[in-house]
């Protein structure tokens, strides 16, 4: 089901739980929410759609990948970037890495570690940054 973009800071700003089996309907609405924002959106965190929990979705060039419970484990060459989102009006500066290793759980739970480079890991971290409260 496609859901309303949240643009309440306050909501934002909270950290997410640790998502779990039952949040299988959440990684669903995300991947809708998603593609029905694709036009300007490439990457969308649950707490966006209204649910605080540890869940993302990215667009990797050819589908939409749901990631539940990343944690970034490694992050090399940093650099500054304007990041916008669907959450805020205009754009803000941050600082990303280029390279990155994520750990987290697929669609169907099994664990994946994968090492992300330039634009999928600028992704990755501005949804992960969404699961600790960080807004850009």
């Amino acid at each position: 089901m496609v859901r309303p973009i949240i643009r309440d800071i306050f909501f934002l700003n909270q950290k997410s739980e640790p998502a779990t089996r039952e949040d299988a309907q959440v990684v669903t609405d995300l991947l809708d929410t998603l593609k029905a924002n694709q036009a300007g959106c490439v990457g969308m965190a649950a707490n966006m759609i209204g649910v605080r929990k540890r869940i993302i979705v990215v667009n990797m060039g050819f589908m939409n990948i749901p990631m539940i419970n990343p944690v970034i484990t490694k992050k090399t060459d940093a650099y500054e970037v304007e990041e916008g989102c669907l959450s805020l009006d205009g754009v803000r500066t941050t600082t990303r890495y280029r390279e990155i290793e994520v750990e987290f759980f697929d669609a169907v739970w099994k664990k994946q570690k994968q090492k992300y480079s330039g634009w999928i890991a600028q992704i990755i971290q501005h949804e992960c940054d969404h699961l600790e409260g960080i807004i850009i």
